[in-house]
């Protein structure tokens, strides 16, 4: 019998739901008990209803908001090296007892993403229903808002929407790119392909920047109204 050919969502997923089982039956439970729709927690992976842009995110933090939680699921030396601003260190395994209101607004993010899907599983378990992780991680973090890259040959609205993302990656300490910066010398002495992506640049070592007390993107001023 042939198997059926999944998407990579579907993979994604299914992947999903294996390491977040494993994480709920290696932690004790403490509470009630949740009994969890796995077809519907399947669905909601497979469509990333649960995920968080990095943009989206990068948004919320120069708008100063704060009706969530961000929690970096890394270790403490991790943590101290780099994290995306406004974010509390919680590992894995502190979680189940990390104060949070039920109804409350959780983003979680690792390096990558596969404690982050581990983490949601056991928020999920506990009851929290409002809980996303960010789409990549902080490679995702990384890639979307400290080093974008410019396409080649951009065109003029693509210019006009790289300004905009290069501005943003300016404000938290970045550096935006453009293609051509993938020219350089390899270990062989050989250049690499222009329209390669370069590898990213050290992370920021400036303080992080203060939510709301500053804008990536500077709004137009209006005219006072003259008097007759």
């Amino acid at each position: 019998m042939r198997l059926p050919v999944l998407t990579l969502n579907q993979k994604l997923a299914a992947v999903a739901l294996v390491l977040g089982a494993g994480a709920l039956f290696s932690q004790p439970h403490r509470g009630p008990v949740v009994k969890l729709d796995t077809r519907e927690l399947a669905m909601i992976v497979e469509k990333e209803v649960d995920h968080v842009k990095p943009v989206e995110l990068a948004a919320w933090i120069v708008e100063g908001r704060t009706d969530y939680r961000l929690l970096d699921l890394r270790s403490e030396a991790e943590f101290a090296a780099y994290h995306v601003p406004t974010a509390e260190n919680v590992p894995v395994s502190a979680l189940p007892d990390f104060p949070l209101l039920p109804k409350e607004k959780v983003v979680l993010y690792s390096e990558g993403g596969i404690h982050a899907a581990q983490a949601w599983f056991l928020l999920r378990a506990q009851g929290h229903t409002a809980v996303y992780t960010v789409l990549g991680g902080l490679d995702g973090w990384k890639d979307e808002v400290l080093f974008p890259v410019m396409p080649a040959d951009a065109s003029p609205q693509e210019l006009a929407r790289f300004e905009r993302t290069a501005a943003v990656a300016r404000f938290f300490g970045g550096t935006p790119r453009t293609a051509s910066d993938a020219a350089t010398a390899t270990d062989s002495g050989q250049l690499m392909p222009a329209l390669a992506t370069p590898a990213a640049p050290e992370l920021p070592r400036l303080a992080p920047p203060v939510p709301g007390r500053a804008s990536p993107v500077s709004a137009p001023t209006k005219k006072k109204k003259e008097g007759c």
